[in-house]
C-alpha cells in the first residue's frame, strides 16, 4: 500500500489521538504529507504538519485551511475523522449535548469537506473518507445522540458521492464497531466493573475483541487509495462481525 500515498497531501481531522493519530503515523510512512487537525496535538512524526482546528467552529476551519493553502496547492484525500460521543437516551440528553455532537460530528464533515473541496478539486485522483460507525445501523443501548449524528454521517457520506461522482471525487465512509480507542478507555475507566464493562463490549462483537485503531485506519486508507477509483458511495464496516453475523450462543 506505501506507494500509492507516496507524495499526496492529505488531511486528517481528529488526528491527536486514536484512529486519526494511527493514521498520520501510517501515511507519514508511506511518504504521504499529512496535515494534523485537531485541538490537541498529536506525534505525526517529520512529515506532519499538525494544524490547530476546531471543526465544531467555521471560523477555526477556515483559518486552518488557510494555513494548509501556504503549504500545499492541492489537497488529493481528506480524512474526516473528528468526532465526540455522548452517553445516555433521548430522556438523559440535554440540548448542548445534541447541538455539540451534531454541530461537531455532522456539520464538522461537511465544514471540513467544503473548505478541502477547491484543493480537491485540483487533485488528480481526490477522495473523502468519512469516519461512520455501527451506531448508524445498530442499536446500541444508551447512545441515542451519538447514534443519530452516525446515522447522519452515513447518509451525508452518500449524498456527498452523489454530488461529486460526476467531478471524480470519491466519498465514502468506514462503519467501526467499538474500537479500543482512548475514549473506550476512559469510558471503561468511569464504568462501575472496568473489567466486566469492557468483556460485555468484546462479547457483543463476534469476533470477541475491540476493533484496533490500525485496523480501522487500514480499512480507511484502502478506500482513500488512489487505487480505488472505481469506489464511491461505499460504507465498509470494520467490526468484528457486529452488523452481518449473528451466531448462536
Amino acid at each position: 500500500m506505501s506507494e500509492e500515498f507516496r507524495g499526496l497531501n492529505v488531511v486528517v481531522t481528529g488526528s491527536g489521538s486514536g484512529i486519526g493519530l494511527e493514521l498520520c503515523q501510517q501515511l507519514t510512512q508511506y511518504g504521504a504529507h499529512v496535515f494534523g487537525l485537531d485541538v490537541n496535538e498529536g506525534a505525526l512524526g517529520n512529515d506532519g504538519s499538525w494544524i490547530k482546528c476546531d471543526v465544531g467552529d467555521s471560523m477555526s476551519v477556515t483559518q486552518a485551511f488557510g494555513e494548509i493553502a501556504k503549504k500545499a496547492e492541492v489537497i488529493d484525500i481528506v480524512l474526516n475523522n473528528a468526532g465526540v460521543a455522548a452517553v445516555g437516551t433521548v430522556e438523559e440528553a440535554t440540548d448542548e449535548q445534541w447541538s455539540r455532537v451534531l454541530n461537531i460530528n455532522v456539520a464538522g464533515m461537511g465544514r471540513v469537506a467544503a473548505a478541502a473541496m477547491p484543493s480537491l478539486r485540483r487533485s488528480k485522483s481526490p477522495a473523502i473518507v468519512n469516519t461512520c460507525s455501527i451506531a448508524a445501523t445498530a442499536g446500541l443501548p444508551k447512545r441515542a445522540i451519538y447514534s443519530a449524528s452516525k446515522g447522519a454521517v452515513l447518509s451525508l457520506t452518500l449524498a456527498m458521492a452523489a454530488d461529486y461522482v460526476k467531478e471524480n471525487i470519491r466519498v465514502n465512509c468506514v462503519a467501526p464497531g467499538t474500537a479500543d480507542t482512548p475514549w473506550v478507555k476512559g469510558l471503561l475507566a468511569a464504568a462501575k466493573d472496568p473489567e466486566a464493562e469492557r468483556a460485555a463490549l468484546e462479547a457483543r462483537q463476534p469476533m470477541g475483541r475491540l476493533v484496533s485503531s490500525a485496523e480501522v485506519a487500514s480499512a480507511i486508507l484502502y478506500l482513500a487509495s488512489p487505487r480505488q477509483s472505481s469506489t464511491t458511495g461505499t460504507v465498509l464496516a470494520v467490526d468484528g462481525g457486529m452488523q452481518g453475523l449473528r451466531l448462536p450462543k
